[in-house]
């Protein structure tokens, strides 16, 4: 019995499987039918078979993902619900000690799937918090986020930036425009271990910065004293400036966008540093084939997604082999590579083996010193493993 309002999903016969497993994801082909008017962004409630209650989740018409659930529950998804799933979300940042750290006062507060908001980010940076949608019915709900924010947390805030033109799916009607819900600051000058970065979070890429990779940059810095390193892919050279921190001896920061490379200049500059730094506006590939042999003994390769979506994934893995054998046939002997995916459709294994046919077309002898993922500010659902979409490998190439 439909204790709802909202239009109801029925499965198939065996679909409910994943959803019985907490999998938040309901594919199209899962649905039987639907009962109701179902709208875009809209909430519904989803059933088996047999109509059995399942969970409730926000419904998309177009795409292969009809309902994305943000609860298993039975409840009332008011906003006394989501002020409980966004505190619930604060805690962990609380308790991992990110709230209170003027060392590093730049990470994400809500990821995701990872803390049961399928299809929404939130990150903050230093005072300004910046929403992203990537479903329509999460969308509809950044005013109800905004309230909650302030209501408990205005001292911290400074600004909260919707940035959704772009991630949200087509859907009639809806023109999204990239706005201030509160505030107007929009650039900061925020702290990563020590290390000072300047964001602006209407112009970078994602949501201003790529916090994500926080981590391993702290751990490249254990790694780069001493070392001639050559950054790829550098965007506004994050990996460059923790070069550069570790003792580096020189580091060069490759990227094809010269905007990217102004930002990264500026950031070397901002840290102290300038003689050693070379920043380079250049396609990377173009690089790469071209770039001196045996001059760097420390790369880093952190390419854009090569795959967004499943359909592509054998292209992707062609473009990870073609990176990975560049830098290997170049870098010195007895040096280390740092090498990444972001593409969530390309799995650990995959990744790893596109980087080991790498090795062998390159005939480059290598071990792996570290397996490397997201942060724990980026959680990773235990039920939803494609939550995990950041891999990365340290390498020993002999």
């Amino acid at each position: 019995m439909n204790k709802y309002n909202f239009p109801k999903i029925i499965l198939k016969s065996g679909k409910d499987r994943s959803a019985l497993r907490l999998h938040p994801w309901i594919f199209s082909g899962a649905v039987k039918k639907t009962i109701g008017n179902a709208l875009d962004g809209e909430n519904v409630a989803v059933y088996d078979n047999n109509e059995k209650f399942l969970g409730l989740g926000h419904y998309q018409k177009n795409g292969s993902i009809s309902v994305r659930i943000f609860t298993f529950d039975e409840v009332t998804p008011d906003k006394e619900f989501w002020t409980k799933k966004i505190m619930n979300a604060v805690k962990m940042r609380d308790i991992l000690g990110y709230t209170n750290n003027p060392e590093t006062n730049v990470f994400r507060v809500i990821h995701g799937e990872g803390d049961g908001f399928p299809g929404f980010i939130c990150d903050y940076y230093d005072g300004i918090l910046v929403f992203q949608a990537h479903s329509l019915g999460m969308w509809k709900l950044e005013e109800t986020f905004k309230e909650i924010f302030l209501e408990n947390f205005s001292e911290k805030i400074t600004a909260i930036y919707d940035k959704s033109d772009k991630t949200l799916p087509k859907s009639d009607g809806i023109v999204p425009e990239n706005k201030f819900l509160f505030g107007s600051e929009s650039e900061k000058t925020v702290s990563e271990y020590g290390m000072k970065f300047l964001v602006n979070v209407i112009e970078g890429q994602k949501t201003g910065y790529f916090i994500d990779q926080r981590e391993n940059r702290n751990l490249l810095r254990q790694y780069s004293k001493g070392k001639t390193v050559l950054n790829m892919f550098c965007y506004t050279g994050g990996f460059s400036v923790a070069a550069l921190k570790g003792g580096a001896k020189s580091v060069t920061s490759v990227d094809a966008s010269q905007t990217a490379i102004n930002l990264t200049v500026k950031n070397g500059e901002l840290n102290g540093f300038k003689d050693n730094h070379e920043a380079i506006a250049t396609d990377g590939f173009d690089f790469l084939d071209q770039m001196e042999k045996d001059k760097y003994d420390l790369i880093i390769l952190d390419p854009p997604a090569f795959a967004k979506h499943a359909n592509v994934t054998n292209q992707a893995v062609k473009g990870y082999q073609r990176i990975n054998r560049a830098a290997m046939e170049k870098i010195a002997p007895g040096s280390l590579l740092f090498t990444f995916s972001c593409s969530q459709a390309i799995d650990k294994q995959t990744f790893r083996m596109a980087v080991m046919e790498a090795s062998l077309q390159a005939k480059r002898k290598v071990k792996i010193l570290r397996q490397l993922t997201q942060p724990d500010d980026h959680p990773v659902s235990m039920y939803h493993p494609e939550g995990e979409y950041l891999k990365g490998l340290v390498l020993y190439v002999e």
